[in-house]
Protein backbone atom coordinates (compact mmCIF):
# COMPACT_ATOMS: atom_id res chain seq x y z
CA UNK A 1 0.00 0.00 0.00
CA UNK A 2 1.21 3.60 -1.00
CA UNK A 3 1.00 6.23 1.30
CA UNK A 4 0.11 9.41 -0.45
CA UNK A 5 2.43 12.35 1.04
CA UNK A 6 0.34 15.44 1.75
CA UNK A 7 2.06 18.95 2.40
CA UNK A 8 0.93 22.37 2.69
CA UNK A 9 2.42 25.83 1.39
CA UNK A 10 0.19 28.40 3.32
CA UNK A 11 0.14 32.47 2.44
CA UNK A 12 -1.72 35.10 2.37
CA UNK A 13 -0.74 35.61 -1.31
CA UNK A 14 -1.81 39.11 -1.25
CA UNK A 15 -0.99 39.25 -4.39
CA UNK A 16 0.47 36.07 -5.68
CA UNK A 17 4.24 36.45 -6.97
CA UNK A 18 6.50 35.08 -9.45
CA UNK A 19 8.41 33.66 -5.84
CA UNK A 20 5.40 31.85 -4.77
CA UNK A 21 4.60 30.36 -8.32
CA UNK A 22 8.30 29.13 -7.95
CA UNK A 23 8.31 27.84 -4.70
CA UNK A 24 4.77 25.51 -5.43
CA UNK A 25 6.11 24.48 -8.67
CA UNK A 26 9.29 23.35 -6.92
CA UNK A 27 7.24 21.64 -3.65
CA UNK A 28 5.28 19.56 -6.39
CA UNK A 29 8.46 17.24 -6.86
CA UNK A 30 8.58 16.49 -3.64
CA UNK A 31 5.00 15.56 -1.94
CA UNK A 32 1.84 13.69 -3.99
CA UNK A 33 -0.63 16.13 -3.05
CA UNK A 34 0.00 20.02 -2.40
CA UNK A 35 -2.73 21.88 -0.48
CA UNK A 36 -1.96 25.58 -1.22
CA UNK A 37 -3.54 27.34 2.01
CA UNK A 38 -4.70 30.23 1.82
CA UNK A 39 -5.16 32.36 5.07
CA UNK A 40 -8.32 33.85 5.60
CA UNK A 41 -7.52 36.19 8.52
CA UNK A 42 -4.34 37.47 7.78
CA UNK A 43 -3.92 40.22 10.08
CA UNK A 44 -2.18 41.69 7.52
CA UNK A 45 -4.71 44.74 5.95
CA UNK A 46 -4.69 42.70 2.65
CA UNK A 47 -5.33 44.57 -0.66
CA UNK A 48 -7.51 41.87 -2.36
CA UNK A 49 -10.43 39.96 -0.49
CA UNK A 50 -9.97 36.41 -0.14
CA UNK A 51 -12.16 35.45 -2.67
CA UNK A 52 -10.23 37.61 -5.42
CA UNK A 53 -6.75 36.03 -3.58
CA UNK A 54 -7.95 32.21 -4.26
CA UNK A 55 -9.45 33.30 -8.23
CA UNK A 56 -5.89 34.77 -9.17
CA UNK A 57 -4.13 31.80 -7.35
CA UNK A 58 -6.21 29.31 -9.05
CA UNK A 59 -5.31 30.64 -12.40
CA UNK A 60 -2.07 30.77 -11.89
CA UNK A 61 -2.04 27.38 -10.74
CA UNK A 62 -4.12 25.59 -13.84
CA UNK A 63 -1.25 26.73 -16.26
CA UNK A 64 1.00 24.88 -14.35
CA UNK A 65 2.59 21.53 -16.28
CA UNK A 66 0.98 18.69 -14.70
CA UNK A 67 2.24 14.74 -15.41
CA UNK A 68 3.99 12.04 -13.78
CA UNK A 69 5.84 13.63 -10.59
CA UNK A 70 4.15 16.23 -9.72
CA UNK A 71 1.78 16.51 -7.22
CA UNK A 72 -2.02 17.23 -7.65
CA UNK A 73 -2.73 20.87 -6.26
CA UNK A 74 -5.73 22.08 -4.10
CA UNK A 75 -6.28 25.41 -2.69
CA UNK A 76 -8.20 25.72 0.77
CA UNK A 77 -8.80 28.56 3.06
CA UNK A 78 -6.56 28.34 6.25
CA UNK A 79 -8.76 29.96 9.65
CA UNK A 80 -6.71 29.24 13.06
CA UNK A 81 -3.66 26.78 13.74
CA UNK A 82 -1.84 26.04 10.54
CA UNK A 83 -0.87 22.89 12.05
CA UNK A 84 -4.63 21.97 13.19
CA UNK A 85 -5.28 22.70 9.28
CA UNK A 86 -2.31 20.43 8.20
CA UNK A 87 -3.27 17.64 10.25
CA UNK A 88 -7.34 17.97 8.66
CA UNK A 89 -5.83 17.81 5.06
CA UNK A 90 -3.50 14.81 6.45
CA UNK A 91 -0.22 16.27 5.74
CA UNK A 92 2.67 15.13 7.00
CA UNK A 93 4.80 18.68 5.72
CA UNK A 94 4.85 22.39 5.87
CA UNK A 95 6.18 23.99 2.57
CA UNK A 96 7.58 27.55 3.55
CA UNK A 97 10.12 30.09 1.11
CA UNK A 98 12.99 31.52 2.38
CA UNK A 99 14.94 34.72 0.59
CA UNK A 100 17.01 35.70 3.37
CA UNK A 101 18.11 35.55 6.94
CA UNK A 102 15.86 37.20 7.83
CA UNK A 103 12.70 35.10 6.77
CA UNK A 104 14.93 32.42 8.43
CA UNK A 105 14.65 33.72 12.04
CA UNK A 106 10.82 33.85 12.04
CA UNK A 107 10.15 30.71 10.51
CA UNK A 108 12.69 28.80 12.83
CA UNK A 109 10.24 30.15 16.34
CA UNK A 110 7.46 29.43 13.89
CA UNK A 111 8.73 25.53 13.00
CA UNK A 112 9.35 24.74 16.49
CA UNK A 113 6.03 25.97 17.82
CA UNK A 114 4.55 23.75 15.04
CA UNK A 115 6.83 20.73 15.82
CA UNK A 116 5.70 21.02 19.43
CA UNK A 117 2.42 21.35 18.65
CA UNK A 118 2.05 18.29 16.28
CA UNK A 119 5.40 15.91 16.12
CA UNK A 120 4.07 14.51 13.15
CA UNK A 121 4.66 17.44 10.67
CA UNK A 122 7.64 18.12 9.52
CA UNK A 123 8.50 21.94 8.37
CA UNK A 124 10.90 21.84 5.17
CA UNK A 125 12.31 25.12 3.61
CA UNK A 126 12.74 26.11 0.23
CA UNK A 127 15.40 28.63 -0.20
CA UNK A 128 14.19 31.33 -2.96
CA UNK A 129 15.75 30.82 -6.30
CA UNK A 130 18.01 33.86 -7.14
CA UNK A 131 16.12 35.20 -9.41
CA UNK A 132 13.02 35.64 -6.71
CA UNK A 133 14.92 36.45 -3.06
CA UNK A 134 13.59 39.80 -3.23
CA UNK A 135 10.12 39.64 -3.82
CA UNK A 136 7.64 39.77 -1.47
CA UNK A 137 4.05 40.87 -1.48
CA UNK A 138 4.09 43.36 0.95
CA UNK A 139 6.79 44.92 -1.34
CA UNK A 140 5.07 44.40 -4.58
CA UNK A 141 1.99 45.91 -3.27
CA UNK A 142 4.31 49.10 -1.97
CA UNK A 143 5.86 49.31 -5.63
CA UNK A 144 2.58 49.31 -7.25
CA UNK A 145 0.45 52.03 -4.63
CA UNK A 146 3.97 53.99 -5.31
CA UNK A 147 3.35 54.31 -9.07
CA UNK A 148 6.47 51.87 -10.03
CA UNK A 149 6.73 48.79 -12.82
CA UNK A 150 6.03 45.70 -10.75
CA UNK A 151 5.21 43.26 -14.11
CA UNK A 152 8.27 41.33 -13.37
CA UNK A 153 7.21 40.61 -9.78
CA UNK A 154 3.90 38.36 -10.44
CA UNK A 155 2.74 36.38 -13.43
CA UNK A 156 1.24 39.13 -16.09
CA UNK A 157 -2.78 38.43 -15.06
CA UNK A 158 -1.84 38.81 -11.66
CA UNK A 159 -0.75 42.07 -12.93
CA UNK A 160 -3.61 43.42 -14.52
CA UNK A 161 -5.78 42.69 -11.66
CA UNK A 162 -2.91 44.54 -9.50
CA UNK A 163 -3.12 47.64 -11.89
CA UNK A 164 -6.98 48.07 -11.47
CA UNK A 165 -7.02 47.58 -7.66
CA UNK A 166 -4.76 49.84 -7.44
CA UNK A 167 -6.87 52.02 -9.33
CA UNK A 168 -9.95 51.46 -7.15
CA UNK A 169 -8.25 52.12 -4.22
CA UNK A 170 -6.88 55.72 -5.66
CA UNK A 171 -10.07 56.20 -6.30
CA UNK A 172 -11.73 55.79 -3.10
CA UNK A 173 -8.79 57.48 -1.20
CA UNK A 174 -9.41 60.76 -3.65
CA UNK A 175 -12.94 60.70 -2.87
CA UNK A 176 -12.59 60.44 0.79
CA UNK A 177 -10.29 63.34 0.56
Amino acid sequence: MTVQRTGIYPGSFDPVTTGHIDIITRSRRLMDRLVVGVAVNTGKSPLFGFDERVDMLCAEIADLPSGAGMAEIEVRPIEGLLVRFARNCGASMIVRGLRAVSDFDYEFQMAGMNARMERDIETVFLMASERHTFIASRLVKEVALLGGDYSSFVPERVGRRLAEEVERHRERKASAD
